[in-house]
């Protein structure tokens, strides 16, 4: 068992999605990005309950490289508050994780 490894998931408009999961990878903070599209979202914001269809990004990356990853989305995600929650990876097939380990690479 390790905790390594995490799953970060971010929602982003449909017209946003590939940009902010391109530049997570083509800057090594992310092995993969998986682009979950239609997804609606209801949630409250500034006091009014608010709905939008929207992309889920399931981001797979290493735990040391989640405040830049973080960092990252911030900096190029179209939300004022971008959602960012991270998932610890638990277990998984050895070369995959072994896989993530050589495409993220800290700069």
């Amino acid at each position: 068992m390790t905790e390594k490894y995490c799953i970060v998931l971010v929602t982003a408009p449909e017209t946003d999605a590939r940009s902010v999961a391109r530049a997570l990878v083509q800057q090594d903070l992310a092995a993969c990005v998986n682009i979950l599209p239609n997804l609606t979202s209801v949630y409250r914001w500034q006091g009014e309950v608010e709905e939008d269809i929207e992309q889920l990004l399931v981001i797979k990356t290493r735990r040391d490289a989640l405040e830049a990853l973080k960092a990252a989305v911030v900096e190029v995600h179209p939300y004022e508050l971008p959602e960012i929650i991270a998932v610890p990876i638990v277990d998984g097939l050895k070369g995959y994780l072994d896989w993530i380990d050589e495409s993220v690479l800290l700069q």
